[in-house]
């Protein structure tokens, strides 16, 4: 006899909701749990079908399916053949996968499906949705099913699974951390202590949270974000003029950050954003003189201050003064050829990139990474109204906006002191 199985009420909402269902959640609710026995009960109440799991990660798509083969086994289903890492049928016919998403959908197209569910949704790429929901079509025009479901702490304001709260065609719910007994008090009460107001909201109240002061809207991030892959090999232009942006980690830093961009027809496409571990300035410099003798820059923008002024003397001796431009987080002068003085403080080049995204001219990969830098960046006014722009995450926009610098550099050529 089976053990009885007290739900919440939400829970059970969810388990006998019939079409598309989208849910926003704090941690440890019980999401995982409930969508296992709806994903089982769906398979037994309609043979024949099939049921796709994914995530953005291999990892977190098998997590959520070891949960589905475990309600399997507990409810004593039987089975056409031993179930598989990513797959197991069930003997009335109905099957259910495990992939992940990936990048782009490619390893989950040609699959129908009757059954989509996806895990964290808010951190899959937009891109892959345009894969994903041609494969539901055929389910449901025949059978009335292609059901969609949906389950995700957030992550921002915008893209798919933020608009499916705002969609007819879904049940929403929302359940918070708080809201669920099972969750220590105390245990969210030194959460809530360790966190920031926004981080709290955004991770155990299941909040949409953009940062009122968050410098990049999230929403903004997401439509810039237009593509997710770019091969040297096949994408290179050599009509195309490319440009590196460079963040030099401090000591005691974390990463160094190293972002191109392609600018074509007045247009900038940020086709690659990397990282490397703190390293020495001679490993730093073999890094971008690499990057260059494959993309040969037309000029390097460098953050130069602390020890990022040693690697700017070193490229500058490599590639010249004129190639290799140092701007660093406060101010540098600047002089045009007739020598009239001209500062570049931080807010100019981040006030640049971002009248630049709004402008739709420059485009981003999709990389989540480069999204949780840009979403960390935050501002506040001193007491004589200076402008602070300061993040917990920001050395690839850092080098983001270093790069994006390079529409404003075309016209003059500096000499820096």
């Amino acid at each position: 006899m089976e053990n009885q199985i007290i739900l919440d009420e939400w829970q059970e909402v969810v388990l006998n909701n019939n079409g598309n269902l989208t849910i926003r959640s704090g941690r440890q609710v019980g999401k995982s749990f409930i969508i296992s026995l709806k994903v089982v009960k769906f398979a037994l109440e309609n043979p024949g079908t099939t049921t796709l799991i994914i995530a953005a990660s291999q990892r977190q798509s098998s997590l959520l399916f070891e949960k589905v083969k475990f309600e399997i086994q507990e409810k004593g289903v039987k089975l056409e053949e031993e179930p598989t890492l990513t797959k197991v049928i069930l003997e009335n016919g109905s099957k259910i996968y495990s992939v992940p998403a990936g990048r782009s959908g490619y390893f989950i197209r040609g699959f129908s499906i009757d059954l989509l569910v996806a895990d964290e949704a808010a951190y899959i790429p937009e891109t892959v949705w345009v894969a994903v929901i041609p494969m539901i079509a055929v389910s449901r025009k025949t059978r009335g099913l292609g059901w969609i479901i949906l389950l995700s702490t957030p992550f921002g304001k915008g893209g798919y699974f933020y608009n499916s709260f705002y969609d007819d065609e879904f049940k929403q719910i929302h359940i918070s951390s708080e809201d669920c007994d099972r969750i220590p008090k105390e245990f969210l009460k030194k959460e809530k202590q360790r966190l920031s107001k926004q981080e709290y909201a955004q991770e155990y109240l299941g909040e949409f949270i953009d940062d009122y002061r968050q410098f990049f809207p999230t929403t903004l991030i997401k439509e810039c974000m237009t593509f997710i892959t770019w091969e040297f090999e096949k994408d290179y232009k050599k009509h195309a003029k490319y440009y590196l942006g460079v963040d030099v980690a401090r000591f005691g830093g974390d990463q160094n950050a190293f972002v191109v961009g392609e600018l074509l027809d007045n247009k900038l496409k940020i086709v690659k954003v990397c990282t490397t571990d703190r390293k020495s300035l001679t490993d730093s410099s073999g890094m971008i003189q690499n990057l260059d003798s494959k993309f040969s820059f037309r000029k390097i923008f460098i953050d130069d201050a602390g020890v990022g002024g040693g690697l700017l003397d070193m490229l500058q001796e490599k590639f010249g003064k004129r190639r290799v431009i140092g701007l660093n987080n406060a101010s540098k002068s600047v002089f045009y050829k007739e020598e009239k003085r001209r500062v570049i403080l931080k807010e100019d080049l981040y006030s640049n990139a971002l009248i630049m995204m709004e402008s739709k001219s420059v485009e981003l990969i999709d990389d989540l990474d480069f999204l949780r830098s840009l979403k960390s960046i935050v501002f506040e006014y001193s007491s004589d109204k200076t402008l602070k722009l300061f993040g917990d995450y920001s050395h690839l926009t850092e080098a983001f906006v270093r790069c994006c610098w390079c529409v404003q550099d075309k016209g003059f050529n500096p000499k820096i002191f």
